[in-house]
């Protein structure tokens, strides 16, 4: 972003800042007084503003300016100038945020550094946060799994478009992963990713949240589409959301503007939505829970997220991952993964999915002895009942017990095999090494307990 707004109600200033400016390869913007510049602002934040103090036949002085402007774009970096500078002048500025102050007559060179520092500064700002994204999102965005690269293949089909994206999956599947995924690749990559929690914001406080509100006490304050423009929106559980802010909604996605609670003005935005359900959403369409329009508007490319039991082959790569993660983040001892307890969490039920799983390795390298490997021992939540702890026991089901020896033992290795197969992707040839069993003896095994071994070939990428 290199777009500069220079506000000055001298016209010979402005253009000479602008011309110094654009030599050096910036794009500028003119504004000769508080309306003209908030107008600017509002209908595109530019990169940086320079701002003078005085203005004359202007409702607004540059600091009422600059407060304005800081209450609603806060990451914009000013540049105060003054013909009339004092000590108290640019103290005042700096507190109100401004990035630094000039005074008139300037010089060249001074400006082209503050201009410069200020740019950058933004920059890194911005980078930061994408970082920082990045890294809360990496380990959801790992694994090798049938199930996950075809997500990955439909991501990679989306970054180049505007489109809007409804993704489903169970919580903790890491929707939300996927769609930072797709914003950082796309060409809005350096404009804000802002995330609507429709399940934990108030009904009541939904419409003050999502577009904000202007009083004559608190003046303007901007809501999280405000925030979001240039960017990407994402409406998390959208199922959620109140009837009444879906009509609202449904009209910001048709015109690309609303009003503040309290106010009167029309504010423009540029946004890409995102949403996302852990619901049936077409069943709350259905029930008269949401409406079809809004669904429709949302859910032009719907995007399916797979859950952890759909990716049992990447466990053990995103265990490493948190492993590795908690060591670097929170000094925990660095330990390995034994064989076993990668078995055992391949075999684990996940209704949690990813979350549930860095909670379990959390928790293991937390509580577990930090001389040796994360085994079996450390996964299990239960208090080991009286007796050897190294003798692990088989707990039966009450279902197992109640069958005669023979169909017990059938059932058991059908469930077993099911599980090891699920576990490997529905590779038969990985099960069969694990499981100690040549690939044919394992195939006539599988046929004799009446599992469809063309089905299970299906789950292989």
């Amino acid at each position: 972003m290199s777009d500069i707004l220079i506000v000055d109600d001298e016209r010979d200033i402005r253009e000479l800042i602008s011309d110094i400016l654009e030599d050096e390869g910036f794009t500028t913007r003119r504004a000769a007084n508080s309306d003209e510049a908030m107008a600017e602002v509002n209908a595109n934040p530019p990169a940086l503003m320079v701002l003078d103090i005085w203005l004359k036949d202007s409702k607004m002085d540059g600091i009422d300016i600059l407060m304005t402007v800081k209450r609603s774009n806060p990451d914009i970096p000013i540049v105060i100038i003054s013909g009339h500078g004092n000590v108290e002048i640019a103290v005042a500025a700096i507190k109100q945020g401004a990035y630094d102050f000039i005074e008139k007559p300037f010089n060249i060179d001074k400006l082209m550094v503050v201009v410069s520092r200020a740019m950058e500064a933004s920059r890194l700002r911005r980078e930061n946060m994408a970082l920082r994204r990045r890294d809360n999102s990496s380990a959801q965005m790992l694994g090798e799994s049938h199930a996950y690269r075809t997500m990955c293949a439909q991501l990679e089909k989306v970054t180049g478009s505007n489109a809007r994206i409804m993704f489903t999956g169970p919580a903790g599947s890491g929707k939300e992963a996927a769609a930072r995924y797709v914003h950082e690749h796309s060409d809005r990559a350096s404009s804000p990713f802002v995330c609507v929690s429709a399940a934990t914001i108030e009904p009541e406080r939904m419409e003050e949240v999502l577009f904000g509100r202007e009083s004559p006490e608190r003046g303007v304050e901007p809501g999280l589409l405000e925030q979001a423009h240039g960017g990407v929106v994402y409406l998390d559980e959208v199922a959620d959301m109140p009837m009444g802010t879906q009509s609202k909604i449904l009209r910001v996605l048709v015109e690309q503007q609303f009003t503040r609670v309290g106010g009167a003005d029309k504010v423009r935005v540029d946004l890409r939505v995102m949403s996302a359900t852990s619901q049936d959403l077409s069943g709350r369409v259905r029930e008269g829970l949401f409406r079809q329009e809004l669904f429709d508007r949302l859910s032009v490319v719907p995007i399916a997220v797979p859950g952890l039991e759909e990716r049992r082959e990447d466990i053990p790569l995103l265990a490493e991952y948190f492993i590795d993660d908690l060591h670097r983040g929170q000094g925990l001892a660095k330990r390995t993964l034994s064989d076993a307890a990668c078995a055992h969490l391949q075999a684990m039920r996940w209704p949690g999915n990813i979350r549930q799983l860095r909670n379990v390795i959390e928790r293991a390298m937390i509580l577990g002895d930090a001389g040796r490997p994360i085994d079996i021992r450390d996964l299990q939540s239960e208090t080991p009942s009286e007796g050897d702890e190294s003798d692990p026991k088989l707990v039966l089901s009450g279902s197992l017990t109640t069958l005669p020896l023979r169909e017990a033992r059938e059932l058991f290795e059908r469930e077993y095999l099911l599980s090891q197969i699920k576990r490997f992707g529905g590779n038969i040839s990985r099960t069969a090494s694990f499981v100690g069993m040549e690939r044919s003896a394992l195939h006539r095994k599988l046929k004799s307990l009446g599992v469809n071994t063309a089905k299970l070939s299906e789950m292989k990428g």
